[in-house]
Protein backbone atom coordinates (compact mmCIF):
# COMPACT_ATOMS: atom_id res chain seq x y z
CA UNK A 1 0.00 0.00 0.00
CA UNK A 2 2.71 2.53 1.07
CA UNK A 3 4.55 2.01 -2.59
CA UNK A 4 1.37 2.41 -4.24
CA UNK A 5 0.76 6.01 -1.76
CA UNK A 6 3.93 7.17 -3.35
CA UNK A 7 2.83 7.88 -6.48
CA UNK A 8 0.15 9.81 -6.08
CA UNK A 9 -0.32 13.81 -6.60
CA UNK A 10 -1.27 16.22 -4.03
CA UNK A 11 -3.56 17.70 -6.16
CA UNK A 12 -7.05 16.65 -6.22
CA UNK A 13 -9.81 17.94 -8.30
CA UNK A 14 -13.27 19.16 -6.86
CA UNK A 15 -15.10 16.25 -8.63
CA UNK A 16 -12.55 14.25 -7.04
CA UNK A 17 -13.25 15.69 -3.58
CA UNK A 18 -17.16 15.41 -3.91
CA UNK A 19 -16.48 11.85 -4.98
CA UNK A 20 -14.75 11.26 -2.38
CA UNK A 21 -17.80 12.88 -0.10
CA UNK A 22 -20.26 10.45 -1.53
CA UNK A 23 -18.13 7.44 -1.32
CA UNK A 24 -17.67 7.72 2.21
CA UNK A 25 -20.86 8.21 3.39
CA UNK A 26 -21.28 4.39 2.65
CA UNK A 27 -18.42 1.73 3.22
CA UNK A 28 -19.82 -0.99 1.52
CA UNK A 29 -19.80 1.37 -1.45
CA UNK A 30 -15.98 2.02 -0.47
CA UNK A 31 -15.18 -2.02 -0.58
CA UNK A 32 -16.86 -2.27 -4.11
CA UNK A 33 -14.04 0.08 -5.67
CA UNK A 34 -10.87 -0.61 -7.18
CA UNK A 35 -7.58 -0.03 -5.62
CA UNK A 36 -6.86 2.25 -8.69
CA UNK A 37 -10.18 4.14 -7.69
CA UNK A 38 -9.34 4.33 -4.05
CA UNK A 39 -5.76 5.75 -5.28
CA UNK A 40 -7.53 8.83 -6.61
CA UNK A 41 -9.34 9.23 -3.58
CA UNK A 42 -6.45 9.63 -0.52
CA UNK A 43 -4.84 13.29 -0.87
CA UNK A 44 -1.00 13.46 -0.24
CA UNK A 45 0.33 16.65 0.00
CA UNK A 46 3.94 17.80 -1.57
CA UNK A 47 7.02 18.70 0.91
CA UNK A 48 10.41 19.46 0.10
CA UNK A 49 11.83 17.82 2.84
CA UNK A 50 15.45 15.35 1.70
CA UNK A 51 17.18 14.67 4.67
CA UNK A 52 16.11 14.04 8.41
CA UNK A 53 18.93 13.49 11.69
CA UNK A 54 18.38 12.43 14.62
CA UNK A 55 21.22 11.90 17.08
CA UNK A 56 22.35 9.20 18.60
CA UNK A 57 25.08 8.69 21.52
CA UNK A 58 25.90 6.34 24.24
CA UNK A 59 22.81 6.11 26.95
CA UNK A 60 20.28 7.94 24.29
CA UNK A 61 16.49 6.44 25.13
CA UNK A 62 16.15 3.65 22.79
CA UNK A 63 12.50 5.20 21.77
CA UNK A 64 13.21 8.58 22.22
CA UNK A 65 15.10 7.78 18.85
CA UNK A 66 13.88 4.74 17.24
CA UNK A 67 10.38 5.95 17.41
CA UNK A 68 10.66 9.38 15.84
CA UNK A 69 12.94 7.41 12.99
CA UNK A 70 10.08 4.41 12.12
CA UNK A 71 7.48 6.88 11.52
CA UNK A 72 9.73 9.59 9.83
CA UNK A 73 11.39 6.64 7.45
CA UNK A 74 7.68 6.02 6.32
CA UNK A 75 7.30 9.63 4.55
CA UNK A 76 8.06 8.99 0.98
CA UNK A 77 11.30 10.31 -0.61
CA UNK A 78 13.06 11.02 2.75
CA UNK A 79 16.44 9.62 3.55
CA UNK A 80 16.59 9.47 7.38
CA UNK A 81 19.92 8.96 9.00
CA UNK A 82 21.31 8.33 12.50
CA UNK A 83 23.70 10.36 13.37
CA UNK A 84 26.52 9.73 16.45
CA UNK A 85 29.20 11.95 18.20
CA UNK A 86 31.63 9.64 16.99
CA UNK A 87 32.59 6.49 15.21
CA UNK A 88 31.70 3.50 15.77
CA UNK A 89 28.64 1.68 17.74
CA UNK A 90 26.17 3.08 20.21
CA UNK A 91 24.63 1.71 23.01
CA UNK A 92 21.25 2.68 24.32
CA UNK A 93 20.25 3.15 27.90
CA UNK A 94 18.43 -0.49 27.41
CA UNK A 95 21.49 -2.21 26.36
CA UNK A 96 20.51 -2.27 22.52
CA UNK A 97 23.94 -1.99 20.26
CA UNK A 98 23.86 -0.70 16.55
CA UNK A 99 25.76 0.75 14.03
CA UNK A 100 24.72 4.53 13.10
CA UNK A 101 24.86 5.50 10.03
CA UNK A 102 27.25 8.62 9.99
CA UNK A 103 28.28 11.28 12.45
CA UNK A 104 28.34 14.79 13.05
CA UNK A 105 31.77 15.53 11.76
CA UNK A 106 29.95 14.12 8.44
CA UNK A 107 26.72 16.02 7.99
CA UNK A 108 26.32 20.53 7.57
CA UNK A 109 22.66 20.29 6.89
CA UNK A 110 19.39 18.96 7.90
CA UNK A 111 16.00 19.30 6.61
CA UNK A 112 14.99 17.64 10.41
CA UNK A 113 16.43 17.60 12.78
CA UNK A 114 15.83 15.19 16.46
CA UNK A 115 17.37 15.55 19.47
CA UNK A 116 16.38 12.63 21.86
CA UNK A 117 16.81 12.54 24.85
CA UNK A 118 18.43 9.75 27.92
CA UNK A 119 19.42 10.20 31.21
CA UNK A 120 23.59 9.87 32.64
CA UNK A 121 25.02 10.88 29.44
CA UNK A 122 22.10 13.46 27.93
CA UNK A 123 22.49 15.72 31.20
CA UNK A 124 26.72 15.23 30.16
CA UNK A 125 25.90 16.02 26.60
CA UNK A 126 23.61 19.39 27.80
CA UNK A 127 27.00 20.96 28.50
CA UNK A 128 29.24 19.10 25.78
CA UNK A 129 29.77 22.74 23.81
CA UNK A 130 30.79 20.87 20.67
CA UNK A 131 27.64 19.06 20.36
CA UNK A 132 25.55 22.12 21.19
CA UNK A 133 27.45 24.54 18.54
CA UNK A 134 26.97 21.67 16.06
CA UNK A 135 23.22 21.85 16.78
CA UNK A 136 23.29 25.46 16.23
CA UNK A 137 24.97 25.42 13.07
CA UNK A 138 22.52 22.40 11.78
CA UNK A 139 19.33 24.33 13.21
CA UNK A 140 20.22 27.40 10.44
CA UNK A 141 19.94 25.13 8.05
CA UNK A 142 16.56 22.75 9.39
CA UNK A 143 13.04 23.18 8.64
CA UNK A 144 11.79 21.53 12.02
CA UNK A 145 13.86 20.99 14.86
CA UNK A 146 13.24 19.22 17.34
CA UNK A 147 13.53 17.30 20.71
CA UNK A 148 11.99 14.14 22.33
CA UNK A 149 11.52 14.12 26.34
CA UNK A 150 15.10 14.98 27.84
CA UNK A 151 16.52 15.80 24.76
CA UNK A 152 14.82 19.44 25.56
CA UNK A 153 17.78 19.84 28.20
CA UNK A 154 20.03 19.62 25.36
CA UNK A 155 18.42 21.98 22.80
CA UNK A 156 17.52 24.42 25.87
CA UNK A 157 21.30 24.78 26.09
CA UNK A 158 21.64 25.29 22.71
CA UNK A 159 19.65 28.84 23.17
CA UNK A 160 17.36 28.22 20.78
CA UNK A 161 14.31 27.70 22.72
CA UNK A 162 15.30 31.04 24.26
CA UNK A 163 11.86 32.61 24.09
CA UNK A 164 9.76 30.15 22.96
CA UNK A 165 6.92 27.65 24.08
CA UNK A 166 8.55 23.96 25.02
CA UNK A 167 8.15 21.04 26.70
CA UNK A 168 9.58 17.95 27.81
CA UNK A 169 9.88 15.09 30.53
CA UNK A 170 7.77 15.75 33.19
CA UNK A 171 10.23 15.77 35.82
CA UNK A 172 11.29 20.05 37.02
CA UNK A 173 10.21 20.30 33.61
CA UNK A 174 9.29 23.81 34.05
CA UNK A 175 12.14 24.63 36.21
CA UNK A 176 14.77 23.41 33.43
CA UNK A 177 13.35 24.95 30.47
CA UNK A 178 12.86 28.05 32.45
CA UNK A 179 16.56 28.01 33.25
CA UNK A 180 16.96 28.00 29.09
CA UNK A 181 14.55 30.96 28.44
CA UNK A 182 11.49 28.74 27.29
CA UNK A 183 8.52 28.68 28.80
CA UNK A 184 6.90 24.97 29.81
CA UNK A 185 3.71 24.43 28.35
CA UNK A 186 2.94 20.99 29.67
CA UNK A 187 1.72 19.52 26.49
CA UNK A 188 2.04 15.98 24.80
CA UNK A 189 4.13 17.87 22.20
CA UNK A 190 4.80 21.46 21.14
CA UNK A 191 5.17 23.25 18.06
CA UNK A 192 6.94 27.45 18.27
CA UNK A 193 7.77 28.41 14.63
CA UNK A 194 10.09 25.52 13.56
CA UNK A 195 10.80 24.11 16.32
CA UNK A 196 8.81 20.89 17.99
CA UNK A 197 9.51 19.62 21.39
CA UNK A 198 7.57 16.54 22.77
CA UNK A 199 6.94 15.24 26.43
CA UNK A 200 8.53 12.24 28.00
CA UNK A 201 9.41 8.95 25.19
CA UNK A 202 6.41 7.78 23.27
CA UNK A 203 5.71 11.41 23.40
CA UNK A 204 7.80 11.34 20.40
CA UNK A 205 5.83 9.36 18.27
CA UNK A 206 3.00 12.32 18.46
CA UNK A 207 5.36 14.84 17.25
CA UNK A 208 6.67 12.89 14.37
CA UNK A 209 3.08 12.13 13.36
CA UNK A 210 2.34 15.89 13.82
CA UNK A 211 5.10 16.74 11.51
CA UNK A 212 4.50 13.89 9.27
CA UNK A 213 0.53 15.37 9.47
CA UNK A 214 2.03 18.99 8.35
CA UNK A 215 4.35 17.44 5.64
CA UNK A 216 2.04 14.65 3.66
CA UNK A 217 -1.35 15.70 5.05
CA UNK A 218 -3.73 13.65 7.15
CA UNK A 219 -4.90 11.06 4.75
CA UNK A 220 -0.90 10.03 4.19
CA UNK A 221 -0.77 10.25 7.94
CA UNK A 222 -3.90 8.05 8.63
CA UNK A 223 -2.47 5.37 6.43
CA UNK A 224 0.80 5.21 7.89
CA UNK A 225 -1.08 5.10 11.68
CA UNK A 226 -2.92 2.12 10.41
CA UNK A 227 0.12 0.63 9.10
CA UNK A 228 1.49 0.50 12.64
CA UNK A 229 -1.69 0.33 13.87
CA UNK A 230 -1.17 3.27 16.11
CA UNK A 231 -3.77 3.31 18.47
CA UNK A 232 -2.60 3.41 22.41
CA UNK A 233 -4.51 1.96 24.48
CA UNK A 234 -2.66 1.42 27.96
CA UNK A 235 -3.99 -0.75 30.59
CA UNK A 236 -4.71 1.40 33.28
CA UNK A 237 -4.93 5.01 33.76
CA UNK A 238 -1.50 6.42 33.88
CA UNK A 239 1.45 7.81 31.82
CA UNK A 240 1.25 11.70 33.13
CA UNK A 241 1.63 13.64 35.81
CA UNK A 242 -1.87 14.44 36.15
CA UNK A 243 -3.11 10.73 35.89
CA UNK A 244 -0.67 9.53 38.34
CA UNK A 245 -1.08 8.90 42.47
CA UNK A 246 0.45 11.60 44.15
CA UNK A 247 2.65 8.62 46.21
CA UNK A 248 3.64 7.41 42.91
CA UNK A 249 4.75 10.66 41.61
CA UNK A 250 6.53 11.42 44.93
CA UNK A 251 8.15 8.19 45.25
CA UNK A 252 9.34 8.98 41.33
CA UNK A 253 10.29 12.27 42.00
CA UNK A 254 12.47 11.49 44.79
CA UNK A 255 13.94 8.49 42.85
CA UNK A 256 14.62 11.15 39.76
CA UNK A 257 16.10 13.77 42.06
CA UNK A 258 18.39 11.32 43.76
CA UNK A 259 20.06 10.22 40.72
CA UNK A 260 19.98 13.47 38.54
CA UNK A 261 21.09 16.07 41.03
CA UNK A 262 24.86 14.47 41.58
CA UNK A 263 24.68 14.34 37.61
CA UNK A 264 23.59 17.87 37.11
CA UNK A 265 26.70 19.28 39.70
CA UNK A 266 28.93 17.40 38.43
CA UNK A 267 28.28 18.21 34.39
CA UNK A 268 28.04 21.95 35.70
CA UNK A 269 31.17 21.76 38.05
CA UNK A 270 33.09 20.21 34.96
CA UNK A 271 31.89 22.98 32.51
CA UNK A 272 32.96 25.49 35.03
CA UNK A 273 36.92 24.07 35.35
CA UNK A 274 36.89 24.33 31.85
CA UNK A 275 36.01 28.23 31.57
Amino acid sequence: MMVALIGLSACQSKKEASLKEEITESTSEVETMTHEETMQLVKIKEHHIKNVGVLVYDGVNDLDALGPRYIFKNIMGVNVMTIALHPGNVTTVMGLEFVPDTTVTQVDSLDILVVPGGFKETIENSYNEALLQWIRDIDKTTQYTTSVCTGGWILGKTGLLDGRKATGNWFRAEEILAENGATFTGERYTQDGKYWTSAGVTAGMDMALAIMAELTGEDYTQAVMLDMEYDPQPPINGGSVEKTKPEVLHFMKTMYASMADPLFDAAKNQKGGQE
